[in-house]
């Protein structure tokens, strides 16, 4: 192939991959399926309880009360509900973009169990007696009153059942929804009618005589503007099937859809300026190789997206952040592999041996760097709930494809300019002046060139920066134990609401508004723009009926429909806990990789950084009083994910430093190593984390609030995960290893030596 072809196809492929990117774009975006958060919605975790004494819950038992729910979803009309069976005998039900969020938990919940009564409660008939698919929602044909119409099993059963009741006094059929024995009464609820409410008993009708008939018709109940929704909704109830159980709410969050299409725009708005500013930073960096990877970022995006609608993800607003992370980490890939091939090219190399040197020597650093963070994400994945598992799937499919674009579509771009020979000379194109450049005769190894981090003894400067990091954890500690963590909702248990308004809204009308519906709260913040979004918080966990009354009030009052958010005791402690053992499990998993792939030593330093990282991320949460919710463990565990990734690739030139040396002798030598290691890879180390905190400020600045802590957490995170990674986890390992050498019979270490069979090198 000509020279000048190769950058034809270049220019060819480029064309057409934009132009894919272009045209396929709009209907992939409109293919995704949108989570709660996003679209606005409602979500419910149910614990699954016995009807009555005695009964049993076994599998069986759940897959039925879950298939009725489906049932029950249908009749709502939600697009793309998902309802899921869960470990203790829980359901979860989720149902993005339902119009009455209202109607749909009470629709779930009801238990649908009709009976007919006398007036003296006794039980008559119940939905044993109804033909199953029998119920109808009509009109009376004298009045045109909505009616619901029942078919019996057995006409004789009706007739001798309205014969007596004929002869009660008062002779009235008492139809029940839900009758909850010992505590609703006929008597009670006539009080209620009499004082113009709505009774919570359907129908309440005479009988004069004997009915010898299969047919019953509820009538009159169904009054005012909401009387033929609720016939209807009885209908269909009916049709679906009673439940054989309890629904016990143990989580519910209810998002108003105006709240999900802000929190899109927001942090679709932030994250095109975070993807812009990196692409920007990668075309005045790295020039030839910032187009490729421009190009091959976007193709990553586009991927990762089609992917991501081929597996029926459920895209939430941590999945869009997780994805724009990548990008970052995708970048990190890139910078890798230039950054090798811009050692190789001042130390003399054609640009040609560079680039083939370059992707040999970085590959295995990439796949180590992305394995570790696998980790963590197959964690959060697993132990992850609703939307934190949303961000892991993201995190998962992100981490494949750029494995994937890096290892594939940016060397093979790459190598088409190179072959090209255009730019054999052209060595400022891919960021080293002639002036940096060696001769080859030189004999110098990439570990041999100098940097303008030489000045700098990361060593020296390790001792008082440890004793600084010791004593911020020692006062992290203190102030963690005095204050405490100011947890939301998510760990601590209760409910939250978070209130907008198109007014500003004053804390103390709020008050009283909530006053007014027995739902006050003296925990009562402004937030938003201009003091024009409120968070109510409740110590305990809201009812169905409570969050319906707040609901209709505060949407009435304010504009918007509320989001509520409820967690019980249960789930805030399982959360809790799940957490934790997040951390110990990525912690074992990440020793027990880097042991096998480097070192014992590598594998707890990295370890005691990322711990590093991780508390610090709390005691700043801590004293800052910010809000610790659901969201904030998957930002801890990505930290731990990035914090190991920039310390896998120190540590991987750490391993090229000692096999050049082959053996120790001396402190001096370590502190060598140490030293050269990290200055050979710090342009990398602050590049890499410089373009994914241009994607987390942008979402701290420009994305939706419900993100904004999850955002600090990771800005937090990754500002101390870069400190960990130079001035923790290497010098650590540097101190561990100059005690192995006092230790040594001979005072010396033999690191890496040759067999003398089959030249096999080996790593000791």
């Amino acid at each position: 192939m000509k020279k000048s072809s190769r950058l034809v196809v270049l220019l060819l492929i480029t064309v057409l991959v934009f132009g894919g990117i272009f045209t396929t774009a709009k209907g992939i975006m409109d293919k995704v399926n949108l989570g709660l958060d996003l679209q606005g919605g409602f979500e419910v975790l149910y614990q699954v309880e016995p009807l009555s004494k005695g009964d049993k819950i076994d599998n069986d038992v759940v897959k039925s009360t879950s298939k009725t729910l489906d049932n029950r979803v249908n009749v709502l009309g939600v697009s793309e509900p998902k309802i899921q069976i869960e470990d203790g005998h829980r359901i979860r039900v989720q149902l993005p973009g339902v119009k009455d969020q209202n109607e749909a938990r009470n629709t779930l919940s009801t238990s649908a169990n009709l009976t007919i009564r006398d007036a003296n409660d006794k039980l008559l008939l119940s939905g044993k007696d109804l033909v199953q698919g029998g119920a109808k929602q009509g009109f009376d044909q004298n009045s045109n009153a909505p009616v619901v119409s029942l078919k019996l099993k057995s006409a004789k059963k009706f007739a001798n059942i309205t014969k007596k009741i004929s002869k009660q006094n008062p002779n009235v059929m008492v139809i029940w929804m839900d009758f909850e024995e010992g505590k609703d009464s006929y008597k009670k609820e006539l009080k209620k009618a009499e004082a113009g409410k709505q009774p919570k008993y359907v129908s309440a009708a005479g009988v004069a005589g004997e009915i010898n008939s299969e047919n019953v018709e509820i009538s009159g109940g169904f009054n005012g503007e909401d009387g033929l929704k609720r016939a209807k909704m009885i209908a269909d109830l009916l049709n679906s099937g009673s439940l054989p159980v309890k629904l016990k709410e143990i989580y519910s969050t209810s998002i108003g859809a105006q709240f999900g299409q802000d929190a899109l725009h927001d942090t679709i708005f932030a994250s095109s300026i975070g993807v812009g500013l990196i692409f920007l930073f990668m075309l005045i960096y790295y020039r030839i190789p910032g187009v490729i990877a421009v190009i091959t970022l976007s193709i990553y995006i586009w991927l990762t997206m089609l992917a991501f609608n081929m597996i029926h993800g459920v895209l939430t607003l941590p999945g869009i952040a997780a994805l724009v992370l990548g990008v970052g980490m995708a970048v990190d890939a890139n910078i890798i592999m230039y950054e090798r091939i811009k050692d190789e090219l001042k130390i003399g190399r054609s640009l040609k041996q560079a680039f083939k040197k370059g992707n040999e020597s970085s590959f295995l650093t990439i796949l180590d760097a992305q394995l570790t963070t696998v980790l963590a994400a197959l964690v959060l994945f697993f132990l992850g709930q609703s939307s934190v598992k949303g961000f892991a799937t993201m995190l998962l499919l992100g981490i494949i494809m750029i494995f994937f674009t890096n290892v594939f579509i940016t060397r093979f771009l790459l190598s088409l300019v190179v072959q090209s020979g255009y730019f054999d000379k052209k060595f400022n194109m891919f960021g080293v002046s002639e002036k940096r450049r060696h001769k080859l005769s030189e004999g110098l190894d990439v570990h041999d060139l100098t940097s303008s981090w030489d000045k700098l003894n990361f060593v020296k400067l390790a001792k008082p920066l440890l004793g600084v990091s010791i004593a911020s954890i020692i006062a992290g500690g203190i102030v963690l134990t005095m204050l405490g963590l100011n947890l939301g909702v998510d760990f601590s248990s209760g409910s939250r609401v978070d209130i907008k308004s198109e007014q500003v809204i004053k804390s103390d009308v709020l008050k009283k508004d909530l006053e007014k519906i027995n739902l006050g709260s003296e925990n009562i913040s402004l937030s938003g723009d201009k003091g024009k979004n409120a968070v109510v918080l409740y110590k305990d966990a809201l009812s169905k009926k409570q969050i319906e009354t707040l609901k209709n009030n505060i949407k009435s009052k304010y504009g918007f429909e509320p989001n509520v958010n409820t967690v019980s005791d249960v789930i805030g402690k399982e959360l809790a806990k799940n957490a934790i053992l997040s951390v110990i499990i990525s912690s074992i998993g990440i020793i027990i990789y880097v042991t096998f792939r480097f070192e014992w030593r590598m594998g707890l330093t990295s370890v005691l950084a990322l711990l590093h990282d991780a508390f610090l991320i709390i005691a700043f949460f801590s004293i800052a009083r910010l809000e610790v919710d659901g969201t904030f463990i998957a930002a801890v565990l990505t930290i731990i994910g990035y914090s190991i990734n920039d310390t896998i690739v120190t540590f991987d030139r750490v391993r090229e430093n000692l096999r050049k040396i082959k053996v120790i002798t001396t402190s001096e030598q370590i502190d060598n190593i140490v030293n050269s290691s990290i200055r050979q890879t710090m342009t990398r180390s602050i590049n890499t984390v410089l373009t994914v905190v241009i994607v987390v400020i942008a979402l701290l600045l420009f994305g939706a609030s419900s993100i904004f802590n999850f955002a600090l957490a990771l800005l937090v995170g990754l500002l101390s995960g870069v400190f960990s990674s130079i001035f923790i986890a290497v010098p650590l390992w540097g101190i561990l290893k100059k005690q192995q050498l006092k230790k040594s019979p001979e005072h010396k270490l033999v690191v890496y030596q040759e067999k003398e069979k089959n030249d096999e090198k080996i790593y000791v």
